[in-house]
């Protein structure tokens, strides 16, 4: 098959009348080793395996439905811990919904729809345990911002069904992207851009609460957060008997749960007790203040003392199918991408967040079809956009939960609620909920102490972090979003445009072993005692930024592998975007460094380049002790893939440094290589052969890595009895093998015996592609020795 896909390209070749260029792939011949050729990856072998099998199509739809993996399983311990999260869960859930649906412009009946349905269907997709689909404050918010909008665009049309019409677009969104499994797509969105989208929309919802809270009415609440927070201080002193109720009830929920987080440390014994007394502190709060209002309300339901919520219908009255069109869609197209942006990070970052701490791990796309279908059905019985809730999810993982089916648990109590308690929750107070929100709107603002990490970490996130905030307050969420996602993306393209390579050096290195006391005695008395590990094996070539960018220890002397040589590191890839920035660096080092090798093939003064750095008069300079240039080593370990472009500049700079050179030719060596089609792209524009010289036939040497796989003394063998694998590198003579094994230099144990089968690792009929940086400098140091200057 190699030789017909090899007959196909050459006649490809020949139609298209490519030069034919034949390079030396000829293996060196070795007698106590077994050569290897490595074939180059086709076209048709990608295909491939991109192609689904029968049994990849299989699987595809069983991850459909993840619970089918552990329903089998179900048992009654599982049984007790869902019911004890459901229920803990349901208590939170049905005041919060009705809170976050006067956040949405909607009847708080509409939250609890949404409530109802997130919890029901969310358990049939889902890969995580913990996560709570809902209303949400910020997607509350969004969704009154899009209602309100709608109203002025389309006053005929009920803000709930523009709202049912806003969850079905999201769900089909966020479906389509989960069952072609672009889950990974979240990962653009940086922790400190949601940080900021979370803290700005807090700040947005705090403020836009308050005069609720306060009673005070002439508050534009949708208008920019600085204009509500001076409208609310211009109207503070029209403050009603709501705030009596508003402070009283948002002082109660922080004394409940500091003092149940204070007593938990003290009695730890009975933090679980105190976990679950500080949980229903919400819904404690609501039947305290929804009993004071029935009973000064209860005969005065028309003229209530104060706002109160009023008549929720019983039951489901806004089932069917959610009405759609197009003059619908226009009304939100364009906040539809900020829904969509929400919906996800806030899913998916809680998601993963709570899989890292409760050790499991989610499958963003498979979430993403949950949270999607969620969406998709749930305005069937009225919902509006649904995402996963922070707050319950933090409450049923702690309440230890066992299995996703803890959400039909939730479900069963919301329904409870919708068709028992619809009476008593005409009393509960407007300012008793506006104190929810901003009790459960505090938790998701970032506090100092994370900004100040960031900043720890990295100083010009903490600029993206603010930025992000900021616009968010001066202006609207939908903007702070866009910000903080277009801010962070300009960053990763200005360090991957920027990014900038290092040149390496050789240090001579051994390692130490140092026995350093644990502290427990006196300051005086801890002391580290350094021995050497006399193994041969600890003493090894290092390879060090020549400048110690790195940090490495500037007194550590670090040199050139050999005169003319240079070992080049990239920073973040080589691909388009960088390649000339690289490259430039490279040459331009070169040129400071080397001198040319035959000035006077430079020519007469008129002929150079206008921009040629040599002197006016070059047989002048007759005390330049610089080297010419003879190899250069590229290290690929963080590159992946290679393009055109990136291939193309390569080229281009060979063929310069080879003029900068002639007359002898730069050797170029690649270490690290390990993507297949990175050889292939590098083999296909001449890289990785011998560069063939007349004079220098014959008198190259081939330096490759030999694994050993049989006899006492091979590596499956040593590592059998825990010993370190060896590895020899082994130094060959083009047309015989040289009998000095280069392997006691390196210090790696005894030389193979008779019995040990030798094999070559990597390819032979590309000898200057090499398995790591020591065996690409031993290549190329022994060939520049060979040179004639």
């Amino acid at each position: 098959m190699a030789s017909n896909s090899s007959k196909g390209r050459t006649a490809l070749e020949k139609f298209l009348r490519v030069d034919q260029v034949e390079y030396d792939e000829r293996p060196p011949s070795i007698s106590n080793a077994d050569p290897f050729i490595e074939e180059e990856p086709t076209v048709g072998e990608f295909l491939r395996e991109l192609t689904p099998t029968v049994h990849d199509i299989a699987l595809y739809f069983y991850n459909l439905f993840p619970f089918l993996s552990w329903i089998g399983k179900y048992n009654w311990i599982w049984l007790v811990g869902d019911l004890v999260a459901g229920i803990t869960v349901g208590a939170v859930v049905v005041p919060q919904s009705m809170a976050y649906a006067q956040l949405a412009q909607l009847p708080v009946q509409y939250g609890l729809y949404s409530s109802f349905m997130g919890v029901l269907i969310y358990w049939f997709f889902a890969t995580s345990k913990d996560i709570t689909i809902g209303p949400v404050a910020v997607m509350s918010q969004v969704t009154g911002n899009i209602v309100l909008h709608a109203a002025q665009v389309i006053p005929d049309v009920p803000g709930h069904v523009v709202a049912s019409a806003l969850a079905v677009i999201i769900g089909a969104i966020v479906t389509f992207l989960g069952l072609i499994r672009l889950g990974w797509i979240v990962e653009f969105i940086p922790l400190p851009a949601i940080c900021a989208f979370m803290t700005g929309s807090g700040v947005n919802i705090i403020a836009g609460q308050v005069p609720k809270l306060m009673g005070i009415k002439g508050v534009n609440t949708r208008a920019a957060t600085y204009e509500v927070i001076i409208q609310t201080l211009k109207h503070l002193g029209s403050s009603q008997i709501d705030a009596a109720l508003g402070l009283t009830a948002l002082l109660m929920l922080y004394i409940i749960r500091f003092t149940c987080s204070t007593l938990a440390k003290r009695q730890p014994n009975r933090a679980k007790l105190f976990f679950f007394i500080s949980t229903l502190r919400t819904a404690f709060v609501i039947l305290l203040y929804t009993a004071i209002s029935a009973g000064v309300n209860i005969h005065r339901k028309d003229d209530p003392m104060f706002s109160i919520i009023g008549k929720v219908p019983r039951g489901f009255t806004d089932t069917g199918a959610p009405e759609i069109n197009t003059t619908i869609i226009k009304a939100f197209s364009s906040e539809l991408p900020a829904a969509v942006i929400v919906v996800l990070i806030e899913h998916i970052s809680i998601s993963k967040s709570f899989g890292r701490v409760n050790n499991y791990i989610i499958d963003p796309s498979q979430e993403l079809v949950a949270i999607g279908v969620t969406n998709l059905l749930g305005p069937f019985l009225g919902a509006y956009p649904a995402t996963g809730s922070f707050s319950r999810t933090a409450i049923k993982a702690k309440a230890g939960v066992r299995t996703p089916f803890a959400g039909v648990i939730t479900a069963i109590v919301v329904l409870l609620a919708l068709y028992a308690l619809t009476a008593v929750f005409f009393y509960i107070p407007n300012a008793g909920l506006a104190a929810v929100i901003i009790h459960a709107v505090g938790d998701v603002i970032t506090p100092p102490k994370v900004v100040y990490q960031f900043w720890r970490v990295a100083p010009h996130e903490v600029i993206i972090f603010f930025a992000g905030v900021l616009v968010t307050v001066f202006s609207t969420i939908e903007n702070g979003i866009y910000t903080t996602i277009c801010v962070s993306f300009v960053v990763v393209i200005f360090r991957l445009f920027q990014a900038k390579g290092s040149f390496l050096g050789v240090v001579r290195v051994r390692t130490y072993k140092a026995n350093v006391h644990d502290g427990t005695g006196s300051p005086g008395s801890i002391a580290q005692e350094v021995s050497a590990d006399e193994n041969e094996s600890s003493l090894r070539a290092g390879f060090l930024p020549l400048d110690h960018s790195d940090g490495s220890n500037p007194k550590v002397i670090v040199r050139s592998p050999y005169p003319g040589v240079f070992i080049y590191r990239f920073a973040e890839g080589f691909n388009y975007p960088n390649a000339t920035h690289y490259l430039n660096h490279l040459t331009r080092s070169i040129f400071k460094e080397c001198r040319r090798t035959d000035p006077a093939l430079l020519g007469r003064l008129g002929d150079r380049p206008w921009n040629d750095g040599e002197p006016r008069h070059i047989k002048e300079v007759t005390d330049d002790n610089r080297p010419i240039l003879k190899a250069v080593i590229l290290d690929f370990s963080t590159v992946n893939n290679v393009d055109v472009t990136s291939v193309q500049a390569l080229i281009d700079v060979r063929n310069q440094l080879d003029r900068f050179a002639a007359p002898e030719v730069v050797d170029w060596h690649f270490a690290n290589v390990e993507n297949r089609w990175t050889k292939r792209a590098l083999a296909a524009a001449g890289f990785g052969f011998r560069t063939p010289h007349d004079s220098q036939a014959g008198q190259w040497r081939s330096i490759f890595s030999i694994a050993d796989l049989g006899g006492d003394d091979s590596a499956a063998t040593a590592v059998a009895l825990g010993d370190k694998a060896a590895q020899v590198s082994v130094k060959q003579d083009i047309e015989a093998i040289d009998s000095n094994s280069q392997g006691s230099e390196k210090g790696f144990g005894k030389s193979p015996s008779s019995s040990t089968r030798l094999i070559a690792v990597q390819g032979l009929n590309r000898p200057y592609f090499h398995l790591d940086l020591q065996e690409a400098v031993d290549a190329a140091v022994s060939n520049a020795e060979a040179k004639q200057h």
